[in-house]
């Protein structure tokens, strides 16, 4: 019979929605009942590619015994952090205070006042590695709420009071310079790996954020070291197993520090954000690898998670079935010499050394994950598209992956920038219309009346959690970037609707520090406040970058002045911690460029003179430099107020603050006027 989880929406809450287990949704009903039957409460986070929490939910939430244990002593709450990021942001910084570490699933008990008391990640079922087993600690949270009831009333109460006291890092009056973004560079030089690319040790990121400002840094400084360390790192990770040599995208981490065994989950927002970086990369190089890893993962996007509704699922599980009926992780993607002969024949040899594919293996039980060794040039290419062809057809027979089909706003905005961009650069209309695609979806279904995102869709039916900051300031970047694309002036106002929200209910009125929910949204035990980035930019930074791009588009000083209050938290920590600001650091550089605005004007938009001007806009490297396109006269963007033709030719302006220099009608003087330094 299945749990209260059967009405959600969350894929990762369905999942769970057969347990024996009594589980509650995150939700007020949870936390009386809680107070009713004197009851303390288990929360268990996690969402769904999420290896482990597979682990715990087969090992304990299946179990009879353990969900009947369960069921009379707890109150059970599931929550998909993906949907709630609140939620999970809020304890996770609690676990993390407490044990020094912290991850998915994430195992807290609270009191019926959800103040937390003991905290914990995987369990397992049986005492492991020093580990106690999921029903050890089970039966001591159990005898410790109903012998020590007033001990763990305390140390919950206390719990909360440290954590309402903790206050971020104090952020500076003012924007970062050249000297803050001088001492990023140079902390982000020291960590950087220059055998591997990529910084740090293992488990080891994309590192997407760092190297949007490594790009714009470059561009606009000239600095060749931002520029290697940016273009190196892409290289090894397009290369490596972590990325599909086959299918395209890229893996969520590699395991080691040479991005060969992948963690094999495909995240949308990395995917995203990848797509964008490749594909500005091959703006300011000109790298034939770069193009093609920013169009097959922009085709990867479409191809494998995009939905009949015109949004973008949010991930692929890393587990699938491996023909015997187990889920294990990779099964999809690896190979053994074996299996290349099967499908492969007298050129499985070929796709070996093409590939990196050994008897030893580079994976698990003498499989490889594909790489790309330096072997271009060595095989002929039409060879090698036969075998992938080949390949990626033989895969495709394979069990795939689990999808979670949830619409995630923030994530969908990000996708459309992306697709919004590299449609425009490789002149792929097909991508554009699915960032468009993307966009209506997110109008239609997520933002209501009143201009309020909501957080999910599913299926094209909204979901009950509302939209936290990075909704708002990604969704506003995805529609500044296709305002920019297509000359559609009504993407702009869209962006405005949200960024006004941002401006009345996300920031602090007094110091323009910014908050990740809504002055109205539902009271945790904490208000979640975070500008570091983590897998994707933070809200908080993301948002400085949104309100920048819009008031260069407008001139709004509203607009402007709360992005250089926002950015004061990059002159504090970008010296400090750049790996972990890099989309602020990035924000920052487009502010001490301009950003530069950049008017079209042309008798007609489609025309090819006024295209070409309009490509040439885009493709320049000015950092965070905003477009509009349009016909002299036209009220879509303010840009383009008081714009005229030279002699009767399209023609480009390009400005900052509003001022202007000599307009051109050439695209190779406008090229020029578009080389930041």
């Amino acid at each position: 019979m299945a749990n209260r989880l059967a009405h959600e929406t969350s894929p990762y809450l369905l999942q769970h929605a057969d347990n024996p287990v009594d589980w509650w949704p995150w939700s007020v009903e949870a936390f009386e009942e809680a107070r009713r039957t004197g009851k303390p409460v288990l929360l268990s986070v996690g969402y769904s590619s999420c290896h482990w929490c597979h682990v715990m939910a087969h090992e304990s939430f299946e179990d009879r015994t353990t969900a009947d244990y369960l069921n009379e002593h707890f109150v059970s709450v599931k929550v998909d952090r993906e949907e709630r990021p609140d939620v999970d942001a809020v304890y996770m910084e609690a676990v993390q205070a407490a044990t020094g570490q912290g991850g998915w699933p994430m195992t807290v008990f609270l009191t019926p006042d959800a103040e937390p008391f003991y905290f914990g990640t995987y369990f397992p079922p049986a005492p492991r590695h020093g580990m106690p087993s999921f029903r050890q600690v089970l039966e001591g949270v159990q005898q410790a709420w109903t012998t020590r009831h007033d001990e763990v009333s305390e140390v919950a109460g206390k719990i909360v009071r440290d954590l309402a006291q903790r206050e971020i890092v104090r952020q500076a009056a003012e924007a970062p310079g050249e000297q803050e973004l001088a001492q990023a560079l140079l902390g982000l030089t020291r960590e950087y790996d220059p055998q591997r690319g990529g910084f740090g040790g293992a488990p080891k990121f994309p590192p997407s954020m760092v190297l949007e400002f490594l790009l714009r840094h470059h561009a606009r400084t000239g600095a060749e070291g931002a520029l290697q360390m940016a273009q190196d790192t892409c290289e090894r990770m397009a290369r490596g197993g972590i990325y599909d040599q086959l299918g395209g995208g890229f893996a969520r981490y590699s395991v080691d520090r040479d991005w060969i065994v992948p963690h094999f989950e495909k995240m949308l927002y990395d995917n995203a954000l990848l797509c964008r970086v490749y594909a500005h990369l091959w703006r300011a190089t000109g790298s034939d690898l770069a193009r093609r890893v920013a169009l097959e993962t922009a085709d990867f996007l479409v191809r494998e998670l995009r939905t009949p509704e015109g949004g973008f699922a949010s991930a692929l599980d890393a587990d699938s079935d491996d023909g015997t009926g187990r889920h294990v992780e990779g099964a999809y993607y690896a190979w053994t010499p074996g299996q290349l002969r099967e499908v492969l024949g007298e050129d499985a040899e070929l796709a070996a050394q093409y590939f990196g594919v050994t008897d030893e293996g580079t994976f698990e039980h003498g499989q490889s994950v594909l790489q790309l060794p330096q072997t271009e040039g060595v095989f002929e290419a039409d060879k090698v598209e036969s075998v992938k062809r080949r390949l990626l057809d033989a895969r495709a027979r394979r069990a795939a992956p689990g999808r979670d089909d949830k619409v995630v706003a923030a994530w969908n905005g990000l996708a459309v920038a992306a697709l919004a961009e590299t449609g425009a650069y490789f002149g792929r209309p097909d991508l554009t219309e699915a960032a468009v695609g993307a966009a209506d979806l997110l109008v239609r279904v997520h933002l209501d009346e009143h201009a309020r995102l909501a957080r999910t869709s599913k299926d094209g039916r909204v979901g009950p959690n509302a939209g936290v900051l990075e909704d708002y300031a990604d969704v506003a970047e995805g529609f500044l970037a296709l305002a920019s694309v297509t000359g559609e002036g009504v993407w702009l106002d869209f962006a405005g609707l949200l960024l006004d929200q941002v401006l009345a209910r996300f920031t602090d009125p007094e110091t323009g520090a910014l908050f990740d929910t809504a002055s109205d949204a539902e009271q945790l035990i904490r208000r979640p406040q975070d500008p570091t980035d983590n897998a994707a930019p933070s809200g908080w930074t993301a948002a400085a970058g949104a309100l920048l791009g819009y008031a260069a588009h407008t001139g709004s000083e509203a607009h402007r002045s709360a992005a250089e209050r926002a950015l004061g938290i990059v002159k504090t920590l970008g010296p400090r911690v750049p790996r972990f600001i890099g989309w602020g650091l990035a924000a920052a550089e487009a502010l001490l460029d301009g950003p530069r605005e950049v008017a079209v004007v042309g008798p007609d938009p489609a025309d090819e003179r006024t295209a070409a001007l309009h490509r040439t806009a885009l493709l320049g490297d000015a950092p965070g430099a905003v477009v509009a396109c349009g016909t002299p006269g036209s009220d879509e963007f303010p840009l383009l107020a008081g714009r005229t033709l030279v002699g009767g030719a399209p023609t480009a302006y390009v400005c900052r603050g509003f001022v202007c220099d000599l307009p051109v009608t050439d695209p190779s003087a406008l090229r020029e006027k578009l080389t930041a330094r």
